[in-house]
């Protein structure tokens, strides 16, 4: 599988480049002759993909869903996530944190539960 085929089925089931998401969808929608049916029919031969030809709902497209085996194909072949900062780590959990905390007060906060953590332990 090469690197385009991968990201097709990364995108096919609404995960990011390092294969990481909620499955929230399996389908990608394409048909003849557009640049990712020669990749989604190959990864149908290989397995990883299912077909349903000229389906009405698509407009006559193909309509392509990912196997149990693309699945393990995505975890296998998906890289690692880059190592992030201690920075970077806290600016993406404010961004996952529900609160109405500027990104500096969020800050400020996480440093003091640190540092409460490490003195009352």
């Amino acid at each position: 599988m090469d690197a385009k085929q991968l990201h097709i089925l990364q995108h096919s089931l609404g995960l990011d480049e390092y294969g990481r998401g909620t499955f929230y969808r399996n389908h990608f929608v394409t048909g003849e002759g557009s640049k990712d049916h020669a990749d989604c029919m190959a990864l149908v031969d290989a397995g990883y993909m299912s077909v349903r030809l000229d389906h009405p709902l698509s407009g006559g497209d193909d309509v392509f869903r990912v196997t149990d085996a693309g699945k393990a194909a995505v975890a296998e072949h998906s890289p690692a996530p880059p190592k992030l900062t201690r920075s970077q780590r806290t600016y993406q959990d404010w961004l996952n944190y529900d609160s109405d905390m500027s990104f500096i007060e969020y800050a400020k906060w996480k440093s003091r539960q640190r540092k409460e953590s490490r003195i009352y332990g």
